[in-house]
């Protein structure tokens, strides 16, 4: 007997809810019209940073999705921000309490060893929980930068990036070309412990990540655009949670 893959998603928070107007959990649809269609059950996790109740999260689910959002704290990764760039951070609206919960869910994914995808904001926190580090702001810090932040075209392919050849990201999309949507500010810049780009836009931003050792974890791909908006016409974009969740229906399997 087998049973559909369950998928434990990291939310984003809302500053004002619609119940009596305090933060709110937030997990946009597309990213769960993405895992049903290929056939995993979406779970939000909760709003919690408890490390017991994390690990328990995390033991009961077959695979994990860290979605876009707010800004990474910097403190997590800087010694401190000059003048020109405070003004460009907008951090979570729960004083960092997520970004706490991912530190946990990342450091207990790895300790269980569950596949995982990561989204925009989700590389990110990745390449940070790995003692990596980001740049704050691509306009003020990269000369001649792609306009990055496109929020008007969020369904569109704004700029190419270009894939390495024989990475899992080559191999599962079947190009070493892709046309992505951009909706960020920020992105990778030292790269954490054990990843390696795989892809990169034309002004060298990193636009996905995967493992150095790929026997680490049973999948880990991260990018810095958004698949889950991008699933309409030649498929090619479901294709990245399709692997995600084949990966985790084999972890479904080990857990009947």
């Amino acid at each position: 007997m087998t049973r559909p893959p369950l998928i434990l998603v990291s939310p984003n928070i809302e500053k004002k809810g619609d119940e009596f107007g305090d933060l709110s959990i937030s997990l946009s649809e597309t990213y769960q019209q993405a895992l049903m269609a290929c056939g995993a059950i979406p779970l939000p996790l909760a709003a919690t940073t408890s490390r017991e109740l994390i690990a328990e999260c995390v033991c009961r689910c077959d695979g994990v999705l860290l979605t876009g959002g707010e800004d990474v704290d910097p403190r997590l990764y800087g010694n401190g921000l000059p003048p020109r760039l405070r003004g460009t951070v907008t951090v979570t609206p729960d004083k960092g309490a997520r970004d706490v919960r991912e530190l946990t869910l990342i450091d207990e994914v790895f300790r269980q060893r569950k596949p995982l995808l990561g989204i925009c904001r989700g590389q990110q926190m990745l390449n940070v929980a790995l003692g990596g580090a980001l740049v704050v702001d691509i306009p003020a810090q990269i000369p001649n930068a792609l306009a990055h932040n496109d929020m008007a075209r969020k369904t569109d392919r704004v700029h190419s990036v270009r894939v390495s050849a024989g990475s899992m990201l080559a191999k599962i999309t079947g190009a070493t070309t892709l046309g992505v949507n951009s909706t960020h500010h920020q992105a990778v810049s030292r790269v954490g412990e054990g990843l390696c780009v795989v892809a990169r836009s034309g002004d060298g931003v990193i636009e996905a990540l995967e493992l150095k050792d790929p026997g680490r974890l049973p999948f880990l791909l991260t990018v810095q655009f958004h698949p889950e908006r991008m699933l309409d016409g030649d498929g090619l974009f479901l294709r990245i949670f399709e692997s995600f969740v084949r990966a985790a229906a084999q972890r479904s399997k080990k857990n009947l």
